[in-house]
């Protein structure tokens, strides 16, 4: 599993495309908005994560860093913010790749 971070349109999709030029991989896009889907609809978000993750081992997660910036008002919104993070934590320890992409270019933490 690989796993790709950074701040919102810095160019982690395509970075990723580049990399995997035609392989067929499993890529997921967007983590944080499917994380937050799924806790709108009650469901337990971090375990059907997890469960992907078994499933397709050799998966991409895609992810905007969304912890950084001004703390939302909404007990909610911190909350959401705070289990992505926590989600991304436990991904990364898996992960044999993390990188964090700023302004199309990767920075290679794992």
């Amino acid at each position: 599993m690989q796993l790709y971070i950074g701040g919102y349109a810095q160019g982690k999709l395509a970075y990723v495309q580049e990399k995997l030029k035609g392989q067929e991989v499993p890529v997921v896009n967007d983590l944080h908005l499917w994380v937050k889907q799924l806790l709108q609809e009650g469901k337990p978000a971090e375990e059907i994560v997890l469960q992907y993750y078994k499933e397709h081992p050799d998966c991409i997660f895609i992810c905007d860093e969304i912890g950084n910036g001004i703390v939302p008002m909404e007990k909610q919104e911190r909350e959401y913010r705070e289990r992505v993070g926590r989600l991304l934590i436990r991904l990364a320890e898996e992960a044999e790749t993390v990188e964090r992409i700023i302004c199309g270019m990767g920075q290679k933490i794992k």
